[in-house]
């Protein structure tokens, strides 16, 4: 296995006069002056994309941000500092910025120790922006266009991008404690607009994760995310107006799972339930969803865009069991609200990059399946909709209401799959449409590794995903009437 260690501290200190044990000089600056706990952040993040329209590349971009957080924590307190030079000086001065918000001594000897803690890294660590030359990259981009054109004469504009990064992170903590890992990541995305007869609707598809990008540069996998945009599209061009009224809704495996996500998964976040400003605030042993639901947040899962070896504070990730057969048994936490609350780090900190502050955040968001297959909860629905893909929605924390809208969905009839639908939109509140969560399936399924969640300012990749399953009822906003 290779050395994690030796490769991301030759990333981030070869040009440096900082290694391991100066930087713990640095950080024992902190311990000059009370406080709970510290950290060091370092994060070398290296990207390059490229970019396509009206079948030409018209953009690329190649970027490298490496910097250093300094942060010291008292109770609810927390004093931050960060630098973009990477210099033995730059961080002794990050380090007396942060500790700026305690002018007492400390009670114990300002000295830390660096150590080195063994992670069973979950991706290789090598360099995607490397794997490939960049004319392959700029051939992915017109396979895509070539693809998308050729599965339905209606396409008359096709918008693509190709992206790959390489983040290295080393965290260490006023304990000591050096964590240290290196993550690819690629991603391709596809929209195309179709137009017939007066009409144009668009579509959208894409996949990705952390590894590298020969895992998605197939000509088959290229054709695949290209006739999906363009699926999207045509059914929408065929598609008749959703009903409105409240009805069963039956939501498909995947990328549906964002609703789970938005409105439930974000109200289990600890510094939510710390202010008490989520609707799940102090329900811990409570019913907060029919008996159907277990809902697990998992950083652990190999080669995810939303997966970690450790947080962003150095606490290893894990399977945080959220909601057991609709009992609440905890929520995410980092170091400083889990403390505050009296309860375990979750492995949940989470910052976008060295110079943001972590905070609770999910990484891979999902429903665990049940016993039902898809065809079984769709036959048991007389009339209601199918919900197979989402553009987009929103959710308010404190009270648990959301509002999103389907960009693929389908009438249901006497428990068949009818005719497509557009324009419909579901809203109600989390917590009790997950307690009419009635029948969930067998068939657990992630997103293509598209994920980006967004909180406080933050964005950072995530995982979503659900099996089918049958909530007995929503109310759908349409343009036609009559939900029964």
């Amino acid at each position: 296995m290779e050395d994690i260690g030796k490769l991301a501290q030759d990333k981030l200190f070869s040009d440096s006069d900082l290694d391991l044990d100066r930087a713990a000089k640095s950080l024992g600056i902190l311990l000059e002056r009370r406080t709970d706990f510290g950290d060091l952040f370092f994060e070398r993040a290296a990207s390059e994309g490229f970019s396509l329209e009206e079948g030409i590349v018209n953009a690329g971009s190649f970027d490298i941000a490496q910097g250093v957080g300094v942060r010291s924590v008292i109770g609810g307190k927390t004093g931050f500092a960060y630098s973009d030079v990477l210099d033995a000086a730059s961080l002794d001065e990050a380090c007396r910025a942060a500790r700026t918000i305690s002018s007492a001594n400390a009670s114990f000897k300002a000295c830390v120790t660096p150590s080195l803690i063994p992670h069973k890294p979950l991706y290789q660590s090598d360099d995607p922006l490397m794997a490939i030359p960049r004319r392959e990259k700029i051939r992915v981009l017109e396979t895509v266009d070539r693809e998308a054109r050729a599965a339905d004469p209606r396409v008359t504009r096709v918008m693509a991008s190709f992206s790959c990064s390489h983040r290295t992170v080393i965290v260490m903590d006023t304990d000591g404690r050096v964590s240290c890992d290196i993550k690819p990541s690629v991603h391709l995305s596809v929209s195309v607009v179709l137009e017939s007869k007066g009409r144009r609707e668009d579509g959208f598809a894409a996949c990705g994760g952390a590894f590298m990008p020969g895992r998605i540069i197939s000509d088959e996998n290229i054709a695949r995310v290209a006739r999906e945009a363009v699926h999207t599209a045509a059914l929408n061009l065929e598609a008749i107006p959703a009903p409105a009224g409240a009805m069963t809704v039956v939501l498909g495996a995947g990328w549906p799972g964002v609703l789970v996500h938005e409105a439930v998964g974000h109200g289990l976040e600890g510094d939510f339930n710390r202010t008490g400003s989520s609707a799940f605030t102090g329900l811990i042993g409570k019913k907060v969803a029919s008996d159907a639901c277990t809902i697990c947040d998992d950083g652990t899962i190999p080669e995810r865009r939303g997966s970690l070896t450790f947080d962003d504070e150095g606490t290893p990730t894990a399977r945080n069991v959220l909601i057991e057969n609709g009992i609440l048994r905890g929520y995410m936490q980092d170091r400083q609200n889990a403390m505050l609350m009296k309860m375990k780090p979750t492995g949940n900190g989470r910052r976008e990059s060295y110079s943001c502050l972590p905070m609770p955040r999910m990484t891979n968001t999902f429903m665990m399946p049940g016993k039902y297959s898809p065809e079984e909860i769709i036959g048991s629905v007389d009339h209601g909709i199918y919900a197979t893909n989402f553009k987009g929605g929103q959710v308010d924390i404190t009270n648990g209401n959301f509002v999103f809208s389907t960009s693929e969905a389908y009438l249901i009839e006497h428990g068949k799959v009818a005719a497509p639908i557009k324009g419909a939109t579901l809203t109600g509140n989390g917590p009790d449409v997950m307690k009419k969560v009635s029948m969930v399936g067998c068939d657990l399924k992630f997103d293509n590794g598209i994920g980006m969640c967004g909180k406080a300012g933050q964005s950072v990749p995530v995982g979503i995903g659900i099996p089918t399953l049958k909530i007995d009822s929503i109310t759908v906003g349409g343009t036609a009437s009559g939900g029964k």
